[in-house]
């Protein structure tokens, strides 16, 4: 049996996205466990370390954790799934981009910074391995049609969209401020 180069790109493709699934389904399945207690520390805020603030923050709201765990299982099991793939890497690099700037901002421990970026680094890998269709899609999403239409008629529907928005804009603080 012979191995063409486009098999194995999809060999290593698999190989490193199985990585990422089974940390983000061990980090994902950990959330319900991993925060136990943490905000039950006993210093004050301005006596903590920026991990144990994290921790604390994490830690007082037991399905906060759970839905973030829950969305990296979410995005694992959509980058296990070839067909949805790209989705499931885009979506979990919002996740980890999240992790990496707490992980920095908080100076959580230096192992879990540099795993955050290593599964950042291969989703990145594998996004590039699928460059074509990543880049047919994002063509797709920006592809605008701009038909021809009098300027008088495009004005018109920008002041129709301004009233609707000071519309929208009022509805808004009476909802959320005058509550």
């Amino acid at each position: 049996m012979k191995f063409d180069r486009k098999d194995k790109i999809e060999i290593f493709e698999n190989a490193i996205s199985w990585i990422v699934v089974f940390a983000l389904f061990v980090y994902g399945g950990g959330k319900i466990f991993q925060f136990d207690g943490a905000s039950e520390i006993n210093k004050t805020v301005s006596d903590l370390t920026g991990m144990e603030l994290m921790w604390a923050f994490y830690g007082y709201s037991k399905s906060y954790a759970i839905t973030l765990g829950l969305f990296e299982i979410i995005g694992g099991t959509l980058i296990l799934i070839k067909r949805t793939r790209i989705i499931g890497c885009l979506f979990t690099s919002t996740i980890l981009v999240n992790v990496i700037l707490q992980d920095i901002y908080f100076e959580v421990h230096l192992g879990a910074l540099k795993a955050a970026i290593l599964y950042q680094v291969l989703i990145l890998m594998i996004l590039w391995l699928n460059k074509d269709k990543v880049i047919q899609s994002i063509k797709a999403l920006i592809n605008f049609n701009t038909s021809q239409q009098p300027k008088y008629k495009f004005i018109i529907k920008l002041g129709i969209a301004f009233i609707c928005f000071v519309l929208l804009r009022i509805t808004e603080y009476y909802l959320t401020i005058k509550l």
